[in-house]
C-alpha cells in the first residue's frame, strides 16, 4: 500500500504542476509539458491499480512511509527556479550556442529587447558591433559581484531541464545593485571592450545602465 500511495502522490504532484499551474517551468522547458502530463498519468494509474492488487501477506517496514515526504514537499514547498546562487561565480558566463554566433540584424528600435544569450552573442561574435551605441533591454535576476562598481544581470539557460542549466551573465555598470535574486529589466548600452581587454568569452560583457526596473519573476524563468 505504501508503494501504491507513493506512486499516486508522485503522479498527482506531476499532474498538479503541469495542468493547474506553470510550476513545471521551474524545472524543464515548455515543450516537455505534455510528456510530463503523460508520465504523471501513467504513474497515477499504476498507483491506483496497485491498491486493488491482491495482498500476498508481506508487510514492508513502517519507515517506508518516509518515502512520501519528498512528494509532499513538491505539493507544499515547490523548489523555485535556479537563481543567483547558481550564477554567483566570477567566471565567464557560458558561451551561447554556435548558431547564435552568426550575422545579426541591425538594431533599429530606440530600445531593443533581447535575451541575455543574444547580448552575449552580439558582444562576442558580431564583427559589425551592431550593438555599439544602441540601447537594449535585458530581463534577468540580480547577482552580486566581488568587483567594485558592478553587478550582474543573469539568466539560466537550459537545454532540457534545470539539471543542465548554465548561467548567462552581463556585468552592469552605472546603477546601484538591486537586492540579490530580484528580477529586473535593465536598459542600457553595451560597453565595447578596450584594447588589451581579455579575449571574448573569458569575461562577462559589460553594459552601462540608464534604468533598472524591478519586475515579478517571468512565467518562463529560463532562456
Amino acid at each position: 500500500m505504501t508503494q501504491s500511495l507513493l506512486l499516486i502522490l508522485l503522479g498527482g504532484a506531476v499532474l498538479r504542476i503541469t495542468t493547474v499551474s506553470s510550476e513545471y517551468l521551474n524545472y524543464v522547458k515548455p515543450g516537455f509539458r505534455f510528456l510530463l502530463i503523460a508520465a504523471g498519468a501513467v504513474v497515477l494509474i499504476l498507483g491506483v491499480a496497485g491498491l486493488f492488487k491482491k495482498e500476498d501477506g508481506h508487510r514492508g517496514p513502517g519507515v517506508a512511509w518516509l518515502l512520501t515526504l519528498p512528494v509532499f514537499a513538491i505539493f507544499l514547498i515547490a523548489p523555485p527556479p535556479l537563481g543567483s546562487y547558481a550564477a554567483r561565480s566570477e567566471d565567464a558566463p557560458a558561451r551561447p550556442a554556435a548558431s547564435a554566433l552568426t550575422a545579426y540584424t541591425p538594431l533599429t528600435k530606440p530600445v531593443s529587447d533581447m535575451t541575455i544569450g543574444e547580448f552575449l552573442g552580439r558582444a562576442w561574435g558580431d564583427s559589425t558591433q551592431s550593438m555599439a551605441g544602441k540601447q537594449v533591454k535585458l530581463t534577468g535576476f540580480a547577482v552580486p559581484s566581488k568587483k567594485d562598481g558592478q553587478w550582474y544581470v543573469a539568466r539560466m539557460q537550459i537545454a532540457c531541464c534545470a539539471a543542465d542549466a548554465v548561467p548567462l551573465k552581463v556585468a552592469v555598470l552605472g546603477m546601484p545593485a538591486p537586492e540579490e535574486d530580484q528580477w529586473i529589466e535593465v536598459t542600457g548600452t553595451w560597453v565595447p571592450p578596450k584594447e588589451g581587454a581579455p579575449p571574448p568569452g573569458t569575461a562577462a560583457p559589460e553594459m552601462t545602465a540608464v534604468d533598472v526596473t524591478e519586475i515579478p519573476q517571468p512565467v518562463e524563468p529560463y532562456e
